[in-house]
């Protein structure tokens, strides 16, 4: 609110209406358990009639860091790293933070680029889904000046923060579902190679089959470029062109579900009838689509939540003080009409 001269209301106004020193005020805004309650209350009180808006700007000055986190993801349209940021949002708010999103459209030079702009506005930190697991690569991310917290990705302890979901115990937990619907001959419709989750939920898959001796662990894998719904309808042209038409498709993520599911339908294919599709996710189109998606849910919302919480821990405590440390989410399998 403008004073009566028609300035900004200044920290020195509230000092003097509150009755106390500019230095009160200031530990009452940055240091509030330096200032006794009485104080507190009472300073309080008088920017709230005053309606004084801090200078983050000039606190940012004085600290060296400011009260922004910026979150770094590949694909702003992914309903998964929507929710992710949601989660993000909610915890950062609740600390008095505020969120740059940064999209890198799955270029990695754009990632680059964005977390040195967020390195020279003093950012708090930074929360990033890196484009791959590539050591030198992330190795030369954490040298932009800020703190830095992996999601979706296991950082080694002497590297840095995490955030990830058990992705091998995912695709144990969508294999073991078909298998326990006696579905036999399984397709794995996966994304490229390079990509730490395909990796990985490949891996538990293999590893449920050769457990439950499955033809000994056979499946046929199908691979696409993108994780689209699109890739996920020319997959299932491919599925149906086999000689042996299989029984149960798992598809690396939602989107290649509803695709594949899409595919089936055009073609008059009945699932789960003839065919069981297992996604995973959980992404909002899952529950929504025309025939309800099973799939391995990932607590995303939480996934973004705890994020925060490690890069905050990391921010305020001494730098000889903090162990870093990797936090592990253990996904579920939610159980809908496609495989039910």
């Amino acid at each position: 609110m403008p004073r009566g001269n028609g300035g900004p209301v200044r920290l020195s106004d509230v000092a003097r209406e509150a009755g106390v020193s500019l230095g009160t005020v200031s530990n009452t805004l940055n240091r509030p358990h330096s200032v006794s309650e009485l104080t507190r209350n009472k300073v309080l009180a008088t920017i709230k009639r005053l309606d004084f808006v801090p200078n983050q700007g000039a606190a940012t000055l004085r600290s060296g860091m400011s009260r922004l986190l910026g979150l770094v993801i590949p694909d702003i349209t992914n309903s998964f790293y929507a929710e992710i940021a949601k989660g993000v949002a909610a915890a950062a708010e609740a600390q008095d933070y505020a969120v740059i999103l940064c999209n890198t459209d799955d270029q990695p030079d754009r990632e680059l680029r964005q977390l040195e702009m967020l390195a020279r506005h003093r950012s708090a930190g930074a929360l990033i889904v890196p484009l791959s697991a590539d050591e030198r690569r992330l190795d030369r991310l954490r040298k932009t000046g800020s703190h830095l917290i992996l999601i979706d990705r296991v950082a080694s302890e002497h590297d840095g923060c995490s955030i990830s979901i058990d992705d091998v115990r995912g695709g144990r937990i969508a294999a073991a579902h078909l298998l326990k619907l006696d579905r036999k001959k399984l397709v794995l419709v996966n994304g490229p190679d390079h990509i730490p989750q395909c990796a990985n939920r490949r891996k538990g898959f293999q590893e449920a089959l050769m457990g439950a001796d499955a033809q000994a662990g056979r499946y046929i894998e199908i691979s696409v470029e993108e994780m689209s719904s699109r890739d996920g309808e020319r997959a299932a042209d491919q599925i149906l062109a086999l000689a042996d038409r299989p029984d149960g498709v798992f598809c690396i993520n939602d989107q290649l579900a509803i695709g594949v599911l899409r595919g089936l339908a055009r073609r008059g294919v009945a699932v789960p009838k003839t065919i069981a599709v297992v996604g995973y996710g959980d992404s909002p189109i899952a529950e929504s689509a025309q025939i309800p998606l099973t799939t391995v849910q990932q607590p995303m919302f939480d996934l973004g939540r705890a994020a925060v919480a490690q890069l905050l821990s990391e921010v305020e405590e001494p730098a000889d003080q903090h162990h870093h440390s990797s936090t592990v989410f253990t996904p579920s399998l939610i159980i809908r009409e496609s495989a039910p």
